[in-house]
């Protein structure tokens, strides 16, 4: 197995080395206009000069470096107008996905997503930041993953990936927990009553809800 930074690791170093590259540069742990050499990246991270070509290739697909001729690679870090902008995008194929998940999928996968629920209303009880945007996050996957649609499911999570490690960190206070609670309690509700249409007005609010949060937090 590879090493990175130290820790072992399942995936090709290439592979793990541009994880570490997309959460640094969208966290602005490595500032937005900032170059990135070889030899710094190399350093930086304890790998070879060859994973670091690959790692670049992928960024510069991903948008999240550009490389000049002659001057070389720069990180693209995203903007107020990018945020809104995956924001949107993210809504259409959230509330596509709520509505096929709620057709396909098995009791026993709704019974996966109330346990996600209950974790979330545990934490959010306790305030837990981490674990409620943890099991957040999980809620979530477990509906793309009930869409049956491998495309979709993909396109979400690069989504979720970007709007996660994008946002600085923030203490979320009590009544936005329990906002976000009561919409993802909303949102189950129309799983276990098998309802799409409520799915899709509950999903189209808490993306709107989401994107007010991040704007008004972060900018």
């Amino acid at each position: 197995m590879d090493l990175i930074n130290g820790e072992k690791s399942s995936q090709p170093l290439s592979s793990g080395l541009f994880s570490e590259l997309q959460r640094d540069i969208l966290s602005g742990a490595i500032p937005d206009g900032s170059k990135l050499t070889e030899q710094a990246i190399c350093k930086r991270y304890s790998v070879s000069r060859t994973p670091v070509r690959e790692a670049f290739r992928q960024l510069e697909a991903d948008g999240l470096i550009e490389i000049i001729p002659n001057r070389g690679a720069f990180a693209t870090g995203l903007s107020k107008r990018d945020i809104s902008d995956l924001f949107d995008l993210r809504s259409v194929f959230e509330v596509q996905a709520v509505e096929w998940a709620i057709r396909r999928m098995s009791d026993e996968d709704i019974d996966r997503l109330a346990e996600s629920m209950e974790f979330m209303e545990f934490y959010t009880l306790k305030e837990d930041v981490e674990k409620v945007l943890s099991f957040n996050s999980q809620f979530h996957s477990i509906i793309y993953a009930g869409t049956g649609d491998r495309m979709l499911q993909k396109t979400l999570s690069v989504y979720q990936t970007y709007l996660k490690y994008s946002a600085p960190h923030k203490t979320y206070d009590e009544d936005s927990l329990k906002a976000i609670l009561e919409e993802h309690r909303a949102i189950f509700s129309a799983f276990e009553t098998r309802n799409a249409a409520a799915g899709r007005k509950a999903m189209e609010n808490h993306m709107a809800q989401s994107k007010i949060r991040r704007i008004a937090n972060y900018f």
